[in-house]
């Protein structure tokens, strides 16, 4: 997923131990370099001096480790490693932020558990929201709700819905695309709106349109991993009583020794008398994250048959998600995803930003800053290359919800809401003078 979406407009290299390009990069347009990471050898030959980033993003640690350690001994390149356990991402953390700092060393960590962590607690966070994002240090945020039969704007059209001053609907997703609505769009019954505006408008929308409830008390934790250790934590923090179900016994004992206040249960999650005779279908929310797809998908659709709750599942496979999502789980959420949008932060432009990647990277949330010396513009005068939405405008520690007669001024950061594949040209209109020349 991330050469598909690098490769649009970056020169990618791929450097892999197979004897010939893998069948899913064949219809990409990149180079491939037979080799390891770790052989000095074959990073020349992926001309490695000539690059500006080296991602080392295989299925082992160690390797990708050893990988951006080498290619620093033979060019001036940017690293960024991926690691998947939680003690060599905190070893890693203490050269990348300064103790024990040496010429070698990587430049960027990502640990992709971590970031799914942040995404599902920022969800629970919200009751009933199925996609949380905060911008501007939550001074702006993007709520996503489905629809559902008593919902009081079922049916009618945008233009008709009267919400919170500050609010704005920016996109929704219906059988499986996502689109830019106008105000003549009326909402159907499992629409997966998305909404944008100040935190304290959307605050106020959650409160009067979709919450049953206004406060998440207790969460079943399916899977005692990385994922559910971390989360735990958090919740822990929010006062939230979380009971975890973990197969393994040592994991267990782990969980107990270094968690303070959940429960912690020895037990399999497919265990329907096991999730019965201890009321996880009482809770709040029962969020699955077990390392396995198939496991985490008939775990909640187990939870499904009992309870009431908000189900969050976690998901590796992004071509699994739109069945989890077909079959009601009523969260999905991937680590690949999360990591995808960390990556593609790398490489952009310094004045623009992908804060937020919607629907499996359908949509994108761009962070773009007006130049200085961009014309004064009013919203409405604005002529967009391609359909976009300007949910937000940060001016200083302002943030402004903007409307036609709003205008835009040199320095501004716009928080756009644009499809995937129209966001290069949304970029490009907002590129500095001497950029939008170079390229004519």
């Amino acid at each position: 997923m991330a050469a598909l979406r690098l490769s649009r407009n970056h020169d990618i290299t791929i450097l892999d131990e197979h004897d010939g390009i893998p069948e899913k990069f064949g219809h990409l347009d990149v180079s491939y370099v037979n080799g390891s990471g770790a052989d000095v050898n074959a990073l020349e030959q992926a001309e490695t001096a000539a690059k500006d980033l080296f991602i080392a993003c295989s299925t082992r640690d160690e390797a990708n480790v050893v990988a951006c350690w080498t290619v620093k001994r033979i060019a001036d390149i940017e690293t960024m490693c991926f690691i998947r356990t939680l003690e060599l991402y905190n070893n890693l953390m203490l050269y990348s932020q300064g103790r024990y700092r040496a010429p070698y060393d990587i430049d960027t960590v990502i640990w992709p558990e971590q970031l799914l962590t942040e995404d599902i607690f920022r969800i629970v966070s919200v009751p009933e929201a199925i996609d949380v994002e905060h911008f501007a240090k939550g001074r702006a945020k993007l709520f996503e709700y489905r629809i559902k039969q008593d919902s009081t704007i079922l049916n009618k059209r945008i233009i008709d819905c009267v919400f919170p001053k500050n609010v704005l609907i920016v996109g929704i997703m219906r059988d499986n695309k996502l689109f830019i609505p106008d105000g003549s769009t009326v909402i159907l019954l499992n629409d997966k709106v998305v909404f944008m505006g100040t935190g304290v408008a959307l605050d106020i929308l959650a409160a009067r349109f979709f919450q049953k409830s206004n406060k998440i008390r207790k969460v079943a934790l399916i899977g005692g991993g990385s994922v559910g250790f971390l989360l735990a934590k958090k919740l822990e923090q929010a006062r939230i009583r979380v009971t975890i179900i973990e197969n393994d016994k040592e994991r267990c004992l782990f969980l107990a020794n270094n968690l303070k206040k959940s429960l912690i249960l020895n037990g399999d999650g497919t265990d329907f008398e096991l999730l019965e005779s201890e009321s996880i279908g009482d809770t709040d929310a029962i969020i699955c994250v077990t390392n396995n797809d198939e496991k985490n998908l008939l775990c909640s659709l187990l939870v499904k048959q009992i309870s009431k709750g908000r189900i969050i599942t976690r998901v590796g496979n992004m071509q699994a998600a739109l069945l989890f999502d077909r079959v009601g789980i009523d969260v999905v959420v991937s680590p690949r995803e999360a990591a995808l949008k960390e990556l593609l932060n790398r490489v952009q432009a310094d004045d623009v930003n992908i804060i937020a990647l919607i629907e499996g990277g359908q949509g994108e949330v761009l962070r773009v800053t007006v130049p200085e010396g961009f014309p004064e513009s009013r919203v409405v005068d604005l002529t967009f290359s391609a359909k976009a939405v300007i949910g937000a405008i940060q001016r200083g520690k302002q943030v402004i919800v903007p409307h036609g007669e709003t205008t835009l001024k040199g320095g501004d950061l716009l928080h756009i809401f644009t499809m995937a594949a129209d966001a290069e040209a949304i970029k490009k209109m907002f590129a500095p003078r001497n950029e939008n020349t170079s390229t004519q």
